[in-house]
């Protein structure tokens, strides 16, 4: 994916890293992360459940100062819905898509490669990230797939298309799975699984910090 201009403010500071996220548990894991070489200030916020709510609470918070022309992120956990995928693997968006549109992702190459040094040898999937009202099992599941999604969540493609509503500004998903076909998180004996999926989110944020820094970076 190409880049975008890099954030920045009338002023000509550097403009901050919204990072959402629904749960109170991926915002715990979120903020556990190094901050070391952000550009500019960095935000956790927690949207709650669903796209009603992303929407309502990262519109809130690009209305509000410092975070108008903040660069965001959409990141926490998701459902794999290739087969093969494992809690902690990681996606990254392409694009973001739902029933209203679909919003292309900014530096994608950028983001897998800086996640490919924050958390080394962890497998990094990159394409479409659906998303959905609901928490989608069995056979939806597969019809998703079937329509080229990589993974599914309830609040990136909201997120994201309420970012680029309120101004423009670079935009990208970054989730890490917790379930997938093989390992459905409602089976016996995948506590494990979601542990896993925790510590690589606990990982992210150094190379979400790194992703905002290189858009500022003059294009070659």
């Amino acid at each position: 994916m190409g880049r975008e201009p890099g954030p920045g403010t009338r002023s000509g500071a550097v403009a901050p890293l919204l990072v959402a996220c629904a749960l109170g548990i991926e915002r715990f894991a979120l903020r556990g992360g190094a901050r070391s070489g952000a550009a500019g200030p960095v935000r956790v916020l927690r949207t709650g459940m669903g796209p009603a709510q992303a929407r309502r609470a990262v519109a809130r918070a690009l209305g509000e100062e410092p975070w108008r022309g903040a660069a965001v992120v959409a990141s926490g956990f998701c459902a794999g819905l290739a087969p093969g995928m494992h809690p902690g693997d990681l996606i990254v968006a392409g694009e973001t898509r739902d029933a209203d549109g679909a919003t292309a992702c900014t530096g994608t190459d950028l983001l897998v490669e800086a996640l490919a040094r924050a958390v080394p040898g962890r497998t990094v999937h990159t394409g479409p990230l659906t998303g959905s009202d609901h928490v989608v099992r069995g056979p939806e599941r597969a019809a998703l797939r079937a329509g080229g999604a990589l993974a599914v969540d309830m609040e990136s493609a909201a997120t994201l298309r309420t970012a680029r509503a309120a101004g423009p500004r670079p935009v990208a998903a970054v989730r890490v799975v917790v379930d997938a076909p093989e390992h459905e998180l409602v089976r016996i004996g995948t506590v494990s699984g979601g542990i896993s999926a925790f510590r690589v989110l606990r990982a992210v944020l150094p190379a979400l910090c790194e992703w905002h820094r290189s858009l500022l970076l003059p294009r070659r």
